[in-house]
């Protein structure tokens, strides 16, 4: 399936609006061995607020990412800041007990009340804002999962619960709110905590990819260009973590995309931030852009490489703004990959023993902006050798029989059906078929390969088989990228690694069927 840019209601290339109105300052790569007391990979909000949380402590901190930072999943949010993680908590009783699931919302109402008071504490521009965050469900069948979760909430006496109809513009069947949420632009308030990191005598380096550790203490991480850091704590903050070297992660994760929107209305949200509890998903907020409020609308969510033609996922949250709110214009449209574990909880903190130097954070399923802040708090306590008392629920190394057996067996079934199923798809078309602007996996001297020839006509032709584990990776149409769809690897149409967990580029081929070195 082909998208036609002649019909294209969006702009031509995808971008979101967080990162087209802050301009971030940019960061040398590493050119040198250096030693530290902490090296943190990775420099979304986890790792930029693990690393200032540290150097506020004392340590002396070396910040590393493999591109630039905020460019990933924290560039590319719907940025609310919110312990109302869809309908949750009463599937966390069933599965943890009270306990544990009253931590959970505690944590992330603790990263909530971190990220307000840092933002008044210090002035932040970053339209911080207090909302009150509802689910509503326009579907009868899905009246009894809200009640189940007003039921939850009572329980473990969070602040809210169930109502018929929100402040939205068209009809519910059922709601629930959280009250005193917050939404916020996430890349002034990183930009500050960078500036207040190197402040503190912390160091950035950007395009610096990191390959593996030498695990010991110290421990040594090694980069792509043979560079090593020394130090005696690792915080992998890289979204999936780097140092998976016996599969244990690629096994207990997968990666799925989702989709947003910014878009003039003609209709208003008058306050609150949403989701709905149906198929496909609806999330919205408000956004302000040079002193014009915005309607956000995210929401379409699949596995990675699973998608097929992905402008699809876009014009349905466009047509939702349409039906619902008389949108006028669409202004900004990204997409954004999360990695949900096997029971829907973080990995964060001591990768596998008490005594590890290495630590973790990942797994934010879709809630990030708490989650992530809730990784940097208890990963710098158990660097500090702090206690949490969220230790224990977050651990990289716990087990849970219900659910994680059942979605361990599903999630590699998944994966196993797509390893061999792109093994043996025919191929028709030919490099040279392609237009300007179009990219699809073709046939290069019999054999399976991807090609994008781009705006100017020149074409790039690379191996489709992912350096992670050997899938055949997929043509994302609306992102121009080559997507993994057993372990979420992405590529970018030249073969460079956007995303991990791969380390290696795809290898690119000449239309004579050779592979480049």
């Amino acid at each position: 399936m082909s998208f036609d840019p002649s019909k294209d209601p969006f702009p031509q290339f995808p971008k979101s609006v967080w990162l087209s109105e802050t301009e971030m300052p940019t960061y040398p790569k590493l050119a040198n061995d250096i030693e530290a007391d902490v090296a943190v990979v990775g420099a979304g909000i986890t790792g930029m607020t693990t690393a200032y949380l540290l150097a506020s402590k004392g340590f002396k901190v070396v910040l590393v990412d493999a591109g630039k930072i905020a460019n990933g999943t924290t560039g590319h949010t719907t940025a609310k800041i919110t312990a109302q993680h869809d309908l949750v908590y009463d599937e966390f009783i069933s599965h943890f007990g009270e306990e544990k699931s009253r931590l959970y919302y505690e944590a992330n109402r603790d990263a909530l009340n971190f990220i307000k008071k840092l933002v008044v504490e210090q002035a932040i521009p970053c339209q911080f804002k207090e909302e009150d965050a509802y689910i509503y469900t326009i579907e009868e069948a899905n009246v009894a999962k809200i009640e189940a979760e007003s039921k939850a909430y009572e329980k473990l006496g969070i602040p809210g619960g169930y109502l018929a109809q929100p402040p939205l513009p068209f009809q519910t069947q059922a709601a629930i709110v959280m009250k005193n949420q917050a939404q916020f632009d996430p890349i002034p308030f990183l930009k500050h905590i960078a500036q207040a990191f190197i402040q503190l005598g912390g160091q950035i380096f950007e395009q610096t990819t990191v390959v593996g550790v030498d695990k010991g203490t110290p421990a040594t991480v090694k980069t792509s260009e043979g560079f090593r850091i020394t130090c005696n704590f690792v915080v992998s903050s890289s979204h999936f973590p780097f140092n998976d070297r016996n599969g244990f992660y690629f096994a207990r994760l997968h990666a799925e995309k989702s989709y947003a929107l910014a878009a003039k209305t003609e209709i208003s949200l008058a306050g609150g931030m949403y989701i709905n509890a149906d198929t496909p998903a609806r999330s919205l907020r408000t956004v302000m852009v040079n002193g014009e409020e915005l309607l956000l609308i995210g929401g379409e969510s699949h596995k990675t490489g699973q998608g097929i033609c992905t402008f699809q996922y876009y014009e349905a949250l466009r047509q939702f703004g349409v039906a619902q709110f008389n949108l006028q214009e669409v202004r900004y449209h990204w997409s954004a990959q999360d990695l949900l574990t096997l029971d829907k909880l973080p990995y964060i903190g001591r990768e596998v023993s008490d005594e590890s130097n290495i630590l973790i954070a990942t797994g934010f399923k879709k809630w990030g902006m708490t989650t992530s802040v809730a990784a940097a708090i208890l990963n710098t306590a158990l660097i500090a050798g702090e206690k949490s008392p969220y230790e224990e629920l977050f651990s990289p190394s716990r087990f849970h029989a219900d659910p994680m057996i059942k979605t361990f067996i599903m999630s590699n079934a998944n994966i196993a059906k797509h390893l061999i199923a792109g093994k043996f798809d025919i191929v028709h078309r030919e490099a040279e078929e392609l237009q300007n602007d179009e990219g699809a996996v073709v046939r290069v001297n019999g054999k399976r390969a991807g090609a994008y020839r781009d705006t100017s006509g020149e074409l790039h032709v690379v191996d489709t088989t992912c350096t992670h584990m050997g899938c055949e990776v997929e043509w994302n149409e609306a992102e121009r990228s080559w997507d993994c769809p057993c372990h979420g690897s992405r590529f970018s149409y030249t073969g460079t690694v956007i995303e991990g967990p791969a380390k290696q580029p795809l290898t690119q081929v000449d239309v004579r069927g050779e592979q480049k070195k």
